[in-house]
């Protein structure tokens, strides 16, 4: 009814594309090393709902005007690029904060991860690109409600990736259980998390629309 065709096709890809190895599964495997699986959960589901705001973008045809305008895309690409780097900077010079630590802070702790898992997708051109690409491809061209069709496949994607990123949050929490009551090696993952923010602001300030 919605114009949706191969969709066995569609949520095999997306779950192989979400299982592939990137950036979400490093922050997520980051976060949970640093702050064990609830660190990890936040960091999972801020992810989700920033591809969620393309996932909108797309069915409404947002994220078609912001790939045709140069400017908007520039704009975009810009804000991202700088909030990328000025996390990772962040990062870079936090203090290592053990797992005894967490119990008085883990709330504004977890919102915090929350909210960078959010914008690090939200204020990504590139996840808008994939989204523009990946899903019209099953989707029929006269399909009678595109937009919903849109929508629909993007929460199946976002709903696989969700599950997976929090099996990933587990297993590291898990294996990093005494690396949390290290110093050391908290502050090794800082710098590993702050360097991949740096890549990837870089990445997304030399990204082209075409």
């Amino acid at each position: 009814m919605l114009g949706i065709h191969e969709i066995g096709l569609f949520i095999l890809s997306g779950v192989v594309l979400n299982i592939t190895p990137g950036p979400d599964s490093v922050y997520v495997i980051g976060r949970s090393m640093q702050m064990g699986w609830r660190g990890g959960a936040a960091a999972a589901l801020g992810i989700s709902c920033g591809c969620f705001v393309h996932v909108a973008g797309a069915a409404i045809g947002l994220s078609a005007l912001l790939m045709a305008s140069s400017t908007a895309f520039s704009i975009l690409k810009l804000v991202g690029a700088a909030y990328l780097v000025v996390t990772g900077l962040q990062m870079l010079w936090s203090r290592p904060t053990l797992a005894s630590d967490l119990d008085e802070p883990v709330r504004s702790s977890l919102q915090r991860v929350f909210l960078q898992g959010v914008f690090t997708n939200a204020l990504n051109p590139k996840v808008a690109l994939f989204f523009l690409a990946f899903l019209p491809q099953f989707v029929a061209a006269d399909a009678p409600h595109k937009p919903l069709a849109f929508l629909t496949l993007g929460l199946i994607f976002i709903f696989t990736g969700t599950l997976w990123c929090l099996v990933l949050a587990a297993f590291a929490a898990r294996a990093a259980y005494r690396l949390r009551k290290s110093e050391g090696a908290i502050a090794w993952v800082n710098r590993a998390l702050g360097g991949l923010f740096i890549y990837l602001g870089i990445r997304v300030a030399m990204l082209e629309t075409r």
